[in-house]
């Protein structure tokens, strides 16, 4: 008996019943395709972004791309690069300093020598201390006559190494008198010469200003010496009169003393000469 027509072949009471693994089956491969069609539009998109990127990011860099791969042959040269200049490095001459004047230069001939000369230039103020001995400065003197003031030997010498001026100056300490005679020449071979003769001859011994007459008739002990222009000699005696002998350490000890000082003044003048030569060179 049927219901009605036209009603589901499967209906109640039906002989044929529904194939439900069948239906299943095409339920989850319809799914599948659906899900596959979702991922694969995914990937295709993704695909044409990372294309586009890559695109833009070697339209950009094309420039620095094409300059980089080039070989070394192609690459600019040193002067197409901007601010790279090919003129040749600066050079500069090295350079030594003059070495400081020779004190000695200006004391060792009359044409450099120019300072004023006089007793004062050698013998400056009215004592001299040498350590712990103060002397006491008598009087000075200069002539142009070098052999008027020195004895017979020592005159000839200086009379043949042509000695143009003497200056002398005496001190006295403790009953010791010495007078020291500066002979100045033009050049130093002249005053080399006149020391290395002067074996024999004294200065005369000059007092006043507190010092009495001394060595005019006892023994006394003379000193020879030269440096640049200039020799010097020492005449050292008792004021007393009594002779000098190799055992009066005190009276060698005076002369010694001015013998050192005066070649100290000398050396000073060639310091004063040539320090301002430095200062104000030409």
């Amino acid at each position: 008996m049927s219901f009605g027509q036209g009603g589901p072949p499967w209906g109640p009471g039906g002989t044929q019943t529904p194939d439900w693994a069948a239906l299943a089956e095409a339920s989850e491969a319809r799914a599948r395709r659906r899900k596959w069609l979702l991922i694969g539009g995914g990937a295709l998109a993704t695909v044409g972004v990372a294309a586009a990127v890559a695109i833009a990011v070697v339209t950009a860099n094309s420039d620095d791309a094409t300059a980089s791969n080039k070989p070394a042959s192609e690459l600019p040269t040193t002067a197409d690069i901007p601010g790279a200049s090919t003129a040749p490095e600066p050079s500069f001459e090295a350079t030594t300093p003059p070495p400081p004047p020779d004190p000695k230069d200006y004391i060792s001939s009359a044409e450099k020598d120019k300072a004023p000369l006089g007793p004062e230039s050698f013998f400056p103020g009215t004592r001299l201390t040498s350590g712990e001995r103060v002397y006491k400065k008598g009087d000075t003197d200069s002539t142009k006559k070098c052999a008027a003031v020195t004895q017979p030997k020592l005159a000839a010498v200086l009379t043949r190494n042509k000695c143009t001026e003497m200056l002398r100056a005496t001190y006295a300490r403790k009953g010791i008198a010495v007078t020291v005679g500066v002979a100045v020449f033009d050049t130093e071979a002249q005053a080399a010469r006149a020391k290395k003769q002067a074996d024999n001859g004294l200065v005369k011994s000059l007092s006043g200003k507190g010092v009495d007459p001394f060595c005019r008739t006892t023994i006394c002990r003379g000193t020879y010496n030269a440096y640049g222009r200039y020799a010097y000699f020492t005449t050292t005696g008792f004021l007393n009169g009594t002779d000098v002998t190799k055992k009066h350490k005190n009276a060698y000890e005076v002369g010694d003393d001015l013998a050192r000082f005066t070649f100290h003044q000398i050396n000073r003048r060639g310091e004063a000469q040539a320090s301002a030569a430095a200062n104000n060179p030409e």
